[in-house]
C-alpha cells in the first residue's frame, strides 16, 4: 500500500512539473489553450490510477474475506462485520478514454 501511495503521490506532483512549461492557450475564444488541455490530460491520468488501485484493494479483500472464511469464521460474520471496515469509499470517477 506505501508503494501505491508513492506512486500517487509522485503522479499528482507531476503538474508541477508540467504546468510551468504548457503554453497558456491562443488569442481566441475557441482555442482553449495548451495548458487546459494539458490539465484535463492529467486529471484523466490520475483518475485511471486511482481506479486501477481501486480495483487492486478490490481484489485484495476479496482475498482477505477468503482467508478469513477458510479460518472458519461464518461468511456472515465477515460480510456484515469485518469488509464494511477495510472497503474503499464508493465515488465514481469516470475517465474518458
Amino acid at each position: 500500500l506505501e508503494e501505491w501511495r508513492n506512486d500517487m503521490n509522485e503522479e499528482i506532483d507531476l503538474i508541477n512539473q508540467i504546468l510551468p512549461t504548457a503554453p497558456a492557450g491562443g488569442d481566441t475564444e475557441c482555442d482553449v489553450g495548451r495548458k487546459a488541455m494539458v490539465i484535463r490530460s492529467w486529471i484523466r491520468s490520475v483518475l485511471r490510477k486511482v481506479l486501477h488501485y481501486k480495483a487492486q484493494h478490490h481484489r485484495l479483500l476479496d482475498e482477505a474475506a477468503t482467508t478469513l472464511e477458510l479460518a472458519a469464521l461464518p461468511k456472515d460474520i465477515v460480510i456484515e462485520n469485518v469488509l464494511p471496515f477495510l472497503e474503499l469509499p464508493s465515488y465514481t470517477f469516470e475517465v474518458e478514454s
